[in-house]
């Protein structure tokens, strides 16, 4: 029988198992939910807390030109730092090399002077006495990093290592080649166009240590890093080099704010030069200012002017079943039946112009009536078969010029888009107009880029350039004909004879927007355009001025014109033309 003094210890045993048991099963629980559940989470985070470790960088790709000459190459660098703490603590011991004769012997090798070296190290006592760094200097070389760990210094002289860039040839092609920013992150040109084949992908060594800190064996694994890949341009340095200085000379000569010179391969597409001024050397950036740091062959465009008159000739023989005798009566100055009025360079009373006689004296009014010969939307057609309005190459911050369309064209843009304004080109879609031309009416697509080779040694190279006819092949034969009376008959014919080669040249003379809808008043941005030689087109080579003083008409470019030429036909040994052109030239009036 239970009795109420029996039931109340039974109760608190009831209880206190109970609470008990709860207790247990709640441990249970937590570590079910810890060692099953949440197992690979709590591994993860235990070593973590365990582990330690370090990255392993890898290399940046180098950047070779055509012929394999270093162009961008990254390097090992020392950054030295000192312990002042530990100097002086030595010094209080009696060291064998005593801080006054140790700081002598350190700026010999780095190139300060020993009152220099103990200021650092005096200066960082004076902030604090107990101070454990202090930086002598960065950007040692490996030479001057043997020489200062033969000292023996190591107690108190640290040197890490770490990557930068280097370009050996500094400014020759500084503008295509772009540049890495402080935390090594490309920003422009082929470093950030490539980056994907030149960036490396670090390793890392890690390990784990037990509580005592000693390395767990067993516990290290490494990882290597894999060094990027090398970039091959289709750039000839050498010819860059003599182009850049060539045109750093003439733009000055001109009192031009800066100049070009595009050369491109016509088989081919490729470019072989991309030389301009002012020029950047990505060693020295601060030598810069951020309008010269990017390359403007491909960010800067322009309006075209008479170098495109050829693309209305390509429209209207095709177009039109025009010749390069084709007759159209045209003055100085006329009025036109919609009210647009257009003037030519020169007073003159009226010609009977052929189209070639047009392309020759580069009349505004004659080629306004031969190109209106087709519709403008045939004309926009032929402008968009050469290029304009598309970037060449995707290169990084590239334009690709404007093309309006027709339903924009008014009046006065009806008759200008005949003779190169009211649309936009950057001088390597000019240079890709040309070769078309020189290539029998063949487009091919421009490249700057001939591989990309791993560090494995594997080489990936670019898709094959587009090809597109883009005119007849006898249409393109009777273009090249009338360039090349151009080159001859033309107002500029004196200054840019090539002895031995027969060359083809167009020039042009873009009005400047003064950024309110009209024109800087006498101010020019002129260029010229050609190829040679004429029996077996080679390369086109495209010459800018960008706003000459001393002479304002496309004249500026003619001796800057004549020289790439004649430098691209040594550089190449490209056989001289082996037919008088007298014999082989007929002559359009």
């Amino acid at each position: 029988m239970t009795t109420r003094a029996t039931r109340g210890p039974r109760r608190r045993t009831v209880v206190a198992l109970a609470v008990i048991l709860t207790v247990l099963a709640t441990f249970v629980v937590r570590l079910v939910d810890i060692q099953v559940v949440r197992a690979d989470e709590h591994v993860s985070d235990s070593l973590k807390l365990m582990g330690e470790g370090s990255e392993i960088q890898g290399r940046r790709g180098s950047i070779v030109d055509a012929n394999g000459t270093v162009l961008a190459s990254s390097i090992l660098v020392y950054d030295a730092q000192l312990s002042p703490r530990v100097i002086m603590l030595l010094e209080e011991q009696d060291p064998k090399l005593p801080w006054a004769e140790a700081s002598e012997k350190i700026a010999a090798i780095t190139g300060q002077t020993g009152e220099e070296v103990r200021k650092i190290v005096s200066d960082a006592l004076a902030q604090n006495p107990d101070s454990q760094y202090a930086e002598l200097k960065k950007g040692l070389t490996t030479e001057q990093y043997i020489a200062l760990r033969d000292l023996g210094l190591s107690s108190y002289l640290s040197m890490p290592s770490r990557e930068t860039r280097v370009y050996p040839n500094g400014a020759v092609a500084g503008n295509v080649l772009g540049f890495l920013d402080s935390s090594g992150e490309a920003q422009a040109g082929i470093e950030k166009l490539e980056q994907e084949c030149l960036a490396p992908v670090n390793g890392e060594v890690s390990y784990r240590k037990g509580k005592d800190g000693v390395v767990i064996p067993g516990s290290e694994r490494t990882v290597d890093a894999v060094n990027g890949g090398s970039v091959q341009l289709t750039i000839n340095s050498d010819l860059n080099w003599y182009l850049q200085q060539m045109i750093a000379e003439e733009a000055q000569e001109q009192g031009a704010k800066g100049g070009t010179v595009t050369v491109v391969e016509v088989k081919t597409g490729k470019i072989r030069a991309a030389a301009e001024w002012p020029a950047m050397d990505p060693n020295d950036l601060n030598s810069s200012t951020p309008e010269t740091r990017y390359s403007q062959i491909f960010l800067k465009d322009f309006e075209p002017g008479s170098t495109f008159k050829a693309i209305t000739a390509a429209a209207a023989i095709e177009g039109a079943g025009l010749t390069p005798l084709s007759t159209v009566s045209a003055s100085s100055r006329e009025t036109f039946p919609n009210g647009a009025v257009i003037n030519d360079s020169f007073n003159h009373p009226a010609y009977n112009y052929t189209l070639a006689g047009g392309l020759i004296d580069s009349s505004n009014v004659a080629l306004s009536k031969f190109g209106t010969t087709v519709s403008p939307e045939v004309r926009y057609d032929y402008l968009q078969r050469f290029g304009v309005g598309e970037k060449t190459l995707g290169f990084p911050a590239e334009v690709g010029g404007i093309l309006h369309p027709v339903s924009k064209w008014d009046n006065q843009s009806l008759y200008t888009t005949t003779f190169g304004q009211y649309f936009t080109v950057t001088a390597p879609q000019l240079a890709g107009a040309y070769q078309a031309i020189a290539n029998g009416g063949e487009k091919i697509d421009l490249s700057l880029i001939e591989s990309c080779t791993g560090a494995d040694g594997s080489v990936v190279t670019p898709d094959a350039p587009a090809h597109e006819q883009v005119v007849a092949e006898k249409t393109a034969a009777e273009l090249t004909r009338m360039l090349e009376n151009v080159a001859v008959q033309g107002g500029n014919a004196d200054r840019i004879q090539v002895p031995g080669y027969r060359v083809t040249s167009k020039t042009g003379t873009a009005q400047v927007p003064d950024g309110n809808g009209g024109y800087k008043n006498g101010v020019y941005y002129t260029s010229m355009v050609g190829f040679a030689p004429v029996d077996d087109p080679q390369y086109v080579i495209v010459v800018t001025l960008d706003e000459p003083t001393k002479v304002v008409s496309s004249a500026a470019t003619a001796s800057a014109f004549q020289k790439a030429v004649t430098q691209v036909m040594k550089s190449y040994r490209v056989m001289p033309s082996t037919i008088p052109m007298d014999e082989l030239l007929p002559k359009f009036g």
